[in-house]
């Protein structure tokens, strides 16, 4: 624990930060489309096209994290149940996926309330409310099958982009693209989390906890059946290394743990 706290600390820093970005932008972009005193929540009236602008910023959020040197460094998780799913294959070190997931809901909690000291009032009253994940009118039994559904479907195409030779670097592109369109069309029925960090993270100033089991459990439940599926399907898993875009002017701690290409030397796996 100690050696990877020591020699890892980096790339844990880095799923913090990566986290924190991306609910810093969440809460600024939710402000400035729903907050009653928003000049452009008060100029762009339908709801709809209000939610996409929202889906088309978290996704580019998303992209931009991902292909950042901090991102192809640490591999972009930023999501305890995306951490998880490489454990599962073996594609991260026990302590590395441990302070990966600690890091993630430090980091994400962190941007939460930093938004909040910022604007206050505008980011904490309704309808922004801290940017909180909540089941939509249709209950949250549906709100827990869409997240479990959308979780799976990310995580199968992230799967299926990271292990084809030309479709690896486009896969933090597919991803955005996903939150994109996910925000914008799956938003009404649970909130689109897929992410137990973040629903955690807006979940903490406010106090409410009423309906985070499905955030807790749904995303995990989604991206670890993905895994599952993908492995019944005999895909294979043998170019895979535990980041979202796999640079080779970064140092990668996961290639160490368990290297995902053949060959004898990086020059030779790189050219795979």
């Amino acid at each position: 624990m100690l050696h990877a706290l020591r020699s890892h600390w980096p790339e844990y820093l880095m799923e913090a930060w990566g986290l924190g970005v991306f609910m810093v932008v969440a809460g600024d972009a939710v402000i400035l489309m729903e907050a009653p005193a928003s000049t452009l929540h008060a100029l762009i009236h339908d709801a709809d096209l209000r939610r996409a602008i929202v889906g088309i910023a978290m996704g580019l959020t998303a992209i931009g994290i991902i292909y950042s040197p901090w991102g192809k460094q640490s591999g972009a998780h930023i999501n305890p149940a995306v951490t998880l799913t490489f454990l599962r294959l073996g594609k991260i070190a026990k302590w590395d996926a441990l302070f990966y997931i600690l890091a993630q809901f430090i980091g994400g909690t962190l941007g939460v309330l930093l938004v909040l000291f910022l604007f206050g009032g505008n980011f904490a009253l309704p309808p922004v409310s801290y940017v909180k994940t909540v089941p939509g009118p249709s209950g949250y039994w549906l709100a827990f099958a869409a997240e479990l559904l959308i979780s799976l479907v990310l995580m199968l195409t992230v799967l299926f982009f990271m292990n084809r030779r030309n479709l690896k670097h486009l896969t933090g592109l597919a991803a955005g693209v996903l939150v994109a369109l996910f925000i914008t069309f799956e938003a009404p029925l649970s909130g689109t989390s897929m992410n137990p960090a973040r629903s955690f993270a807006s979940a903490v100033p406010g106090g409410d906890w009423t309906f985070l089991w499905i955030y807790l459990s749904a995303p995990f439940l989604g991206m670890l059946a993905a895994v599952e599926i993908y492995l019944l399907l005999k895909f294979s898993t043998a170019r895979m290394c535990a980041k979202l875009d796999h640079a080779e002017d970064r140092r990668c701690i996961h290639c160490g743990y368990a290297p995902p290409f053949t060959g004898k030397n990086s020059n030779k796996r790189m050219q795979l």
